[in-house]
């Protein structure tokens, strides 16, 4: 049974109106459907090295910036729910303050026990030196009769024997007393681990806990539960291609500005060299970049006056005088 009518032909009639129909949708496509490709300015700054290096060799490095002590990450030595949270991100705090507590009911509890333990222990220890000294003084007047016919052998026997019990008890009472002595010190450690204090003076960089919250020992989605770094001053870590390390006057002050912002530039003072080359991690998003290199970090010191300027996690350009003799 044919589709079409008889007087109707495919290849005469219908083929060339599906080409033609074909044709404007792909018109129609190429004017409307594909992305605008017209040109705009870049909305950054490209990395431009400063006037004083434009015509002196130098090396460029990319970095991040970072507290002075460098992060501090914050985790608990108790599990348990967040009682207690002392601290917000911009807070500075001195070393030993509080940042959060965890519930302490459990251990408080497990505390007054061992205190009543203690007081149990030393309540033993006096009654036990008190018997003591009635078997002692008991057994002292035994062995001051003169007359041997007035005491017999056994009496004597028996108040050595109560005197010795005496003595053992109370040896027994005081090892009870320092167990539980141990215990209730044991209590008021774990009492004092369960308030988290700072273990530096510095700035809290971020808070990721809620009061309510329950806390484990290993931390829950990767997170650290607060992190914290001295921020005066801040420093900032320079990643240094190795094939370019040995080109960097190390020791020489640098110039740093904000990634993107190649318009605000400081001069940052050397701090140090870190002793291991460590793999690239720190990417320029260069279309000619290698992530295949080891890179020298160096560390810098920001002025106080950049505070404002750069903030701790924030990307930058670096510009580092190279060796003399070493090219551009």
């Amino acid at each position: 049974m044919a589709i079409l009518p008889r007087n109707i032909s495919f290849s005469r009639q219908v083929l060339p109106v599906v080409v033609v129909v074909g044709l404007v949708l792909a018109v129609i496509y190429i004017a409307f459907g594909l992305p605008d490709r017209e040109l705009t300015e870049p909305t950054g700054d490209p990395p431009t090295a400063p006037a004083t290096l434009a015509n002196e060799a130098r090396v460029a490095g990319a970095g991040v910036v970072e507290p002075s002590s460098e992060t501090v990450q914050i985790g608990t030595a108790l599990p348990g729910l967040v009682t207690d949270l002392r601290v917000q991100p911009g807070d500075f705090v001195d070393k030993g303050q509080p940042l959060f507590s965890v519930d302490t009911r459990a251990i408080a509890a497990q505390a007054r026990e061992a205190e009543a333990a203690v007081a149990e222990a030393r309540a033993a220890i006096a009654e036990a030196s008190s018997a003591r000294g009635t078997a002692a003084r008991q057994l002292q007047l035994y062995r001051n009769v003169s007359d041997p016919a007035a005491v017999s052998r056994a009496e004597v026997i028996r108040a050595e024997g109560e005197a010795s019990a005496a003595q053992e008890r109370l040896d027994l009472a005081r090892a009870r007393l320092q167990a539980a002595e141990a215990r209730a010190g044991s209590a008021r450690t774990e009492l004092g681990r369960a308030t988290v204090r700072a273990p530096i003076s510095g700035e809290i960089l971020a808070v990721n806990i809620r009061p309510g919250e329950y806390l484990s020992t290993m931390g829950g989605g990767g997170q650290p539960f607060i992190e914290m770094g001295e921020t005066r001053p801040l420093h900032v870590r320079i990643d240094i291609d190795e094939e370019q390390a040995a080109r960097a006057e190390l020791g020489a002050p640098a110039t740093i500005n904000p990634r993107g912002a190649s318009g605000t530039r400081v001069r940052a003072s050397f701090v140090r060299a870190e002793p291991l080359v460590v793999p690239k991690r720190s990417l320029t998003n260069s279309a000619a970049e290698r992530v295949d290199v080891r890179v020298l970090q160096v560390i810098y010191a920001l002025p106080e006056s950049a505070r404002g300027t750069f903030r701790v996690g924030q990307q930058v350009d670096a510009w580092i005088p190279a060796k003399s003799g070493s090219g551009q």
